[in-house]
């Protein structure tokens, strides 16, 4: 089902409902909310829609006080609303990567690393043409470095099966996700240098301070309100992990920092932004997404895995000489349409805000409603890609949804601040790495059935995405 509403006529005008309630008091009220209620922050946004009976309404977002001066945001929670948060003639990005309020500088270098950064600003261009460059130069280096890092973790997965009769996969998929980006972006095993196998831990505790202002993680409300959601952690308790990466990349990323220096960005500032890009935006983007992907594969039951395995073994006997080729990728139909119902169903970053230019409209489904210059936009993605006036079946997981005539709904898929129409340019915000993302999440589909019939899992919570534990891996019959 796709929605015609872009060509009727235009909704009737309608005052946007909601309110932002006393301030400071309600700010946090709303926060407990939206951490610790029952269906937490989607039902946070699911009440306050039927209450207001519009998917366009005023609320606070957290972390209000004292670490955000302002959390009064216009939420919109449909297809047709959502789009004008890529709009950078509508809205501005400036400093909002992370919403209502930014991480200090001092987490990155001093910097305001590219996400945060507007198209209008001239630096955003000179960094995104270095993260396009770091995607060019390790072209050739993907499919085949993606193929050694896997086979070693499938290998260490399946050893732990047959010790333990399961394995977990988020931990040990962590370790393999970076020693790819190193091996794929560098040419570099980050295993074989000082830093060993501590990327992850180090990374995800980095990513804490920077996030953790509207993360949950699962400890008693208390102790998060105090630790995470009222005041911001000190930059200077993560300055030493943090230097540890840093200097990972300055001996390993050589050829990327020699091009920033064509790009008349100074050497310092280019290794903060690729280690933002590689550390947050990549590796953090595949932690999420993996396991995700690994689990509604796995729930999906055997009836999909056989008909993925017969496609992804035929295409590369037909189409690849018995190898993983970009040609036998694009055989995959089946393969491609899993991937992007999985970033539909499980965006790995559901946020997105964008501050109005000026004075406008947006419509929903069913209204137009005035935003006024100044005003924050933000955006929920798992409403956005589930709207049921766009997907039939919004709320289920459907493998097949983008093959033939279903492609016509990609431009509804938009986990890469974008549609996945649309590609990355200089002027946009769009992902720079956005076909990066789609390509290796197909090979880690592929890596699963070149091996295994099927699989079965186990789904945990975690505070970012799921927690997968394998209890079964069949090994490939033909």
């Amino acid at each position: 089902m796709d929605s015609s509403s872009e060509t009727s006529p235009a909704a009737p005008l309608r005052t946007i409902p909601g309110s932002y309630g006393i301030p400071f008091l309600q700010p946090i009220k709303d926060r407990l909310e939206y951490f610790y209620s029952k269906g937490g922050r989607d039902e946070y946004f699911r009440s306050r829609s039927h209450r207001y009976q519009s998917t366009v309404f005023r609320a606070n977002m957290p972390p209000g006080p004292f670490i955000s001066s302002n959390p009064k945001v216009i939420v919109l929670l449909d297809a047709k609303s959502f789009p004008v948060l890529f709009d950078v003639s509508k809205v501005e990005k400036k400093d909002l990567f992370t919403g209502t309020y930014m991480p200090s500088t001092k987490l990155t270098g001093g910097y305001r690393v590219l996400s945060y950064l507007d198209p209008s600003e001239p630096r955003h261009a000179q960094l995104k043409n270095l993260m396009f460059f770091m995607l060019k130069s390790s072209s050739n280096r993907v499919i085949p470095q993606f193929e050694t890092t896997y086979t070693e973790l499938f290998q260490s997965l399946e050893i732990e099966l047959a010790k333990n009769g399961k394995a977990k996969f988020n931990d040990v998929g962590e370790q393999a996700a970076f020693r790819f980006l190193g091996r794929a972006y560098f040419n570099s095993n980050p295993e074989e240098t000082k830093l060993g196998t501590s990327a992850p831990t180090l990374i995800s505790s980095w990513v804490l301070f920077n996030l953790g202002p509207i993360l949950d993680l699962g400890l008693p409300w208390f102790l998060e309100e105090l630790l995470l959601h009222t005041f911001r952690l000190p930059a200077f308790l993560i300055k030493s992990s943090y230097n540890k990466l840093y200097n990972y990349f300055e001996s390993a990323a050589t050829l990327i920092i020699e091009q920033a220096d064509t790009l008349g960005v100074p050497k310092d500032e280019a290794l903060h932004n690729i280690l933002f890009a590689v550390c947050f935006n990549t590796f953090g983007g595949v932690k999420i997404l993996f396991p995700n992907t690994l689990k509604w594969i796995g729930l999906a039951g055997e009836s999909l895995h056989t008909q993925l395995a017969e496609e992804i073994r035929g295409a590369i006997k037909s189409y690849g000489d018995g190898k993983v080729t970009m040609e036998a990728i694009e055989q995959m139909p089946l393969t491609k349409s899993v991937v992007y119902e999985s970033l539909r169903i499980d965006p790995p970053v559901p946020p997105q805000y964008g501050k109005a230019k000026s004075n406008f409209t947006i419509e929903s489904h069913d209204a137009t409603f005035e935003v006024k210059k100044g005003e924050m936009l933000f955006g929920y993605q798992p409403f956005a890609t589930r709207d049921p006036k766009v997907f039939d079946r919004p709320e289920e997981f459907v493998p097949d949804r983008f093959v033939g005539d279903g492609e016509a709904l990609l431009k509804y898929v938009m986990w890469s601040n974008g549609p996945e129409t649309e590609s990355p340019t200089l002027e946009n915000k769009q992902c720079a790495g956005k076909n990066f993302v789609v390509l290796i999440t197909r090979l880690f589909v592929i890596e699963i059935f070149r091996r295994y019939d099927s699989f079965e899992v186990e789904i945990g919570e975690s505070a970012l995405g799921a927690a997968v534990t394998l209890t079964s891996l069949k090994r490939a019959s033909t």
